[in-house]
């Protein structure tokens, strides 16, 4: 049994009700062989950042659930057929919320001695960056609040803040976060960016 989280993006035209139905539907061929819907959570209507189907806008919905690996494939199939169904996107569930929100860590300093602390300031100046920011030398690039514990690919805001202007993800040597979570970053803007919650590239008007 493994857990699944799904981002459906269904034809604007649905009203909750037809959407529950449908939902009720794939949920039920999802969970046949075993498992259950774990959260189920409706975004509604919300503006695409890029047109999908000709389409400017879809509703969202984020579900988990727990099912065996063989039922994957029909349910795969069955969303595929389904013409209101816009787009999908099936990934393991790691965890992250069915909003659009990272999981952040909770900030500690340790005590330190205040003869002790300014003798060191200079040189432990960078200790208290956020874990992905830690590691290299050189100015950081600090992230303001708490440090990301588990990065979401529906949070929006966050990714974000590691684009460039022209939608292109900013490199490790600019931002100075660490191997891992620049591995992390880039899985979650790609899957953001085919949730068309993010657009490919940016657009500028004369």
């Amino acid at each position: 049994m493994r857990l699944y989280e799904v981002v459906y993006i269904l034809d604007p035209a649905l009203d909750e009700g037809a959407v529950t139905a449908k939902l009720e539907k794939f949920h039920a061929l999802a969970v046949a062989s075993g498992g259950e819907v774990t959260a189920v959570d409706h975004w509604g209507n919300r503006q695409l950042a890029y047109p999908i189907r000709r389409h400017q806008s879809g509703y969202y919905v984020v579900a988990q659930f727990s099912a065996v690996a063989d039922a994957i494939p029909e349910f795969e199939r069955l969303l595929r057929l389904d013409e209101e169904v816009l787009r999908y996107l099936l990934v393991l569930n790691e965890g992250e919320p069915t909003s659009g929100m990272s999981i952040l860590a909770e900030v500690t300093r340790p005590v330190v001695d205040k003869d002790d602390d300014d003798e060191e300031e200079d040189e432990d100046d960078d200790d208290d960056a956020p874990p992905q920011f830690q590691g290299g030398r050189g100015r950081r690039r600090r992230m303001e609040g708490p440090p990301i514990e588990l990065l979401n690919y529906k949070d929006v805001s966050t990714l974000s803040r590691f684009l460039a202007e022209s939608g292109k993800i900013l490199p490790k040597r600019t931002t100075k976060v660490t191997a891992a979570f620049q591995r992390q970053l880039g899985t979650a803007v790609k899957r953001a960016r085919y949730l068309a919650l993010i657009p490919y590239t940016r657009r500028y008007e004369a």
